[in-house]
């Protein structure tokens, strides 16, 4: 199967309806492909709390209009990274969107981790609470997003739900450069799964982004890594190497303790 990550550039004079139009052109252009990947909180900016309660949606919003048909016009499966989620309720969500060949979405996924401390995500959205995978005509996708990659018992529950590959988008800084590729090469070693991490690159609510999107393998090599600019990384995944590996270094066969994660679907 072949991947693409599209490291979308994401500045603070953009405008929401501006990055939806580049985003739905980018993927387009991905006829062949079978998974295309945006980065997390791509049309409000993830540093950017100010902007969120105006440019929130719902889960049928205008992003999801414009990507479904994206995917179904490219014939890929789409994750569509995150969006600003306003629920029923008022309360808000940074929820990614996974949308099959047809356009249909397939996979929703609240974010857990809520990053900010006592500011930001902590303190402006609410928490998801279920655990989400997604069987696809290639394997089973698992759904996390930037900060859940710092919680490794997330990671082992989306294994323990049959995660052969994991998408993670992200807005993760430049400033921590060091953890984002030491963590994503981690959770692919340690899980023995395909890890899709795709980053945005650009500067919004005063917060320069990392870039650096990777695709990494199940031996936690890396396949394809993006530099700092907006630019698409793809790599041709043999899904099969996922139950090689496991069956040649059966380390998750040795488990022994078991943690319960929040959730569960």
């Amino acid at each position: 199967m072949r991947t693409a990550l599209i490291q979308l550039s994401v500045h603070a004079s953009d405008f929401a309806d501006d990055r939806r139009r580049r985003a739905a052109s980018l993927v387009r252009g991905r006829t062949g492909d079978d998974l295309v990947v945006l980065p997390e909180l791509w049309t409000a900016g993830a540093w950017a709390y100010d902007r969120w309660q105006h440019d929130a949606e719902e889960v049928d919003g205008p992003t999801a209009e414009i990507m479904s048909a994206a995917a179904r016009e490219a014939g890929v499966w789409l994750h569509a990274g995150s969006i600003v989620e306003r629920d029923g309720d008022g309360t808000l969500y940074n929820s990614a969107l996974l949308f099959d060949r047809a356009g249909i979405l397939r996979g929703h996924y609240r974010k857990i981790h809520r990053y900010g401390f006592d500011t930001g995500e902590a303190t402006r959205m609410g928490a998801g609470r279920d655990i989400v995978t997604v069987p696809t005509d290639f394997g089973v996708i698992g759904l996390a997003i930037c900060y859940d990659l710092r919680f490794p018992e997330l990671f082992r529950g989306l294994l323990d739900a049959g995660a052969e590959l994991i998408v993670v988008p992200a807005a993760w800084p430049a400033a921590r450069l060091c953890h984002w590729r030491l963590l994503t090469r981690t959770r692919a070693l340690e899980e023995q799964v395909y890890l899709l991490a795709c980053d945005a690159v650009g500067t919004h609510g005063g917060m320069q982004q990392a870039g650096h999107s990777m695709i990494i393998d199940p031996w936690g090599t890396v396949l394809g890594e993006a530099d700092t600019a907006e630019e698409v990384v793809t790599a041709d995944l043999d899904m099969a190497h996922v139950a090689r590996i496991r069956s040649e270094l059966p380390v998750l066969r040795d488990r022994v303790l078991a943690i319960e994660a929040p959730g569960g679907r």
